[in-house]
């Protein structure tokens, strides 16, 4: 979960709001999904077929010997996970061409330079001029978007991984656009100000002065931002036996997480899936388990999700994501400003964008960045999914010893994780390599289920 955090903001930043797809978009759960390389030399996934041979010999078996050594699913669940996994993946990368082509008609037609014509007539101060163009520009591709995000809502209405009525998605996507909005025209406005003063160099600048919003943004997010879209409470006031439970895991770390940063997510009013996540840092610092955890996993299971979420704390994962994305952005950045002028030469006078100060050149760096990201995204995803197999690791590691047969729970734990949000049991490699944030779920079940230092007398990797 935690790349998801970091691609929302990174992507207010880059794109301006939010136009490019996310390298996260595929993904179904939220604490896993993952590299290949993490897993043994297992079939990750089991055939329906020789999956229900394998059930049934396992059901001869006695209850102590059973274990959860693979990721199955029932042929019916087996034929959804696969539908809707394969639809997700066509989505994601059908909203990333379309949202292309919506940028370029916007130029072709002309249409960029006369929202830039209109700007320019209310008003002769850049500062009212951006007032109006970038909400022109942004509500126009915000709307001309929507019939896509209304076809991702309503595929995750058929396959019940969203209870969420029209009426509040609505509200939530209206709410999402105008906090996009307000953030980009405060971004647009600095752009355009340090490429007006620095032609060359304002990549650099802008860099700079963008990186203390994304911080500020990341840090009031938990305070400010997500609850305009989800109910919290502290965990403490309504599962307060889970968070004894999970003191324990905590003083088994060394660590101290005030109870008054673990929280509860009714994520239940609108989806069914299960996550949890950490967010924010410093005094905003805060874990978060959705009542859609506690509700289909056991107390133990939810351990190992929290000890995965701990692990993000403790290896310092906030630090190093906003550090990885820093340099990306610098990179991208300096990239988007040689795209930016190429473009220009080539067909600047065709969409009658006047230079890299002309607002309708706004359109034209959306296009640039866009691509950027797209074309970084399996780098993004790998960091990630390193990043998110070392918390499965920790995970693993701290509740062993206070959970009883703490690697049969893991494995366990990501089965349910699976079977609810419907997990691709087989997700193509090059999906993987791509789009995966987290290594593949079956991975992640056979990894945890096989983890197992202790009997080989080797040192655990993180929790001595």
């Amino acid at each position: 979960m935690l790349a998801r955090i970091f691609c929302r903001h990174a992507a207010w930043l880059i794109c301006i709001a939010g136009m490019t797809v996310l390298p996260a978009a595929a993904q179904n759960g939220s604490i896993g999904s993952a590299s290949p390389a993490a897993a043994p030399q297992e079939r990750p996934a089991t055939p329906p077929s020789a999956r229900e041979s394998a059930e049934e010999e396992q059901a001869a078996k006695p209850e102590e010997s059973r274990a959860t050594q693979q990721y199955t699913l029932s042929h019916e669940r087996y034929q959804k996970a696969i539908t809707l996994s394969r639809a997700e993946y066509t989505l994601y990368f059908v909203s990333f061409f379309y949202g292309l082509l919506v940028l370029v008609l916007l130029l072709r037609l002309g249409i960029a330079a006369k929202f830039r014509d209109i700007a320019e007539r209310v008003s002769d101060a850049r500062f009212v001029q951006a007032l109006v163009f970038v909400p022109l520009l942004l509500l126009t591709t915000a709307i001309l978007r929507l019939p896509l995000r209304i076809y991702g809502h309503a595929l995750s209405l058929r396959y019940e991984q969203s209870v969420q009525g029209w009426g509040s998605w609505l509200v939530d996507w209206t709410k999402s656009e105008l906090l996009g909005l307000i953030l980009s025209t405060l971004l647009v406005l600095i752009l355009f100000a340090v490429i007006r003063r620095s032609p060359r160099r304002w990549w650099f600048y802008f860099w700079a002065a963008a990186l203390p919003i994304a911080l500020a943004t990341f840090f009031i997010s938990p305070w400010v931002i997500d609850p305009l879209f989800n109910r919290f409470e502290p965990l403490q006031t309504t599962h307060p036996e889970l968070v004894t439970a999970i003191e324990r895991v905590v003083q088994r770390a060394g660590m101290t997480i005030p109870q008054e940063r673990m929280f509860l997510m009714r994520a239940s009013l609108k989806q069914n899936s299960l996550n949890a996540y950490v967010t924010g840092f410093g005094a905003s610092k805060r874990v978060v388990v959705w009542d859609t955890t506690i509700q289909k996993m056991t107390t133990d299971e939810t351990l190992f999700i929290f000890g995965h979420e701990m692990g993000h704390y403790v290896l310092n994962h906030v630090r190093n994501g906003f550090l990885f994305i820093a340099a990306s952005l610098l990179v991208a950045f300096y990239l988007a400003f040689r795209g930016l002028h190429w473009a220009l030469d080539r067909w600047g006078a065709l969409w009658k964008v006047r230079g890299p100060e002309d607002w309708a050149a706004l359109a034209v760096m959306l296009i640039v960045l866009s691509v950027i990201l797209f074309l970084a995204s399996p780098l993004a995803s790998g960091f990630s999914r390193m990043q998110e197999h070392n918390a499965d690791v920790y995970g693993l590691e701290v509740i062993h010893g206070i959970v009883p047969n703490s690697a049969e729970v893991s494995a366990h734990a990501f089965q349910v994780l699976g079977e609810v949000d419907l997990s691709d049991p087989n997700p193509p490699a090059f999906i993987t390599f791509w789009l995966y944030s987290h290594p593949p779920l079956a991975d992640r079940l056979v990894f945890a289920h096989s983890y197992d230092p202790w009997s080989k007398g080797e040192s655990p990797l993180f929790v001595k």
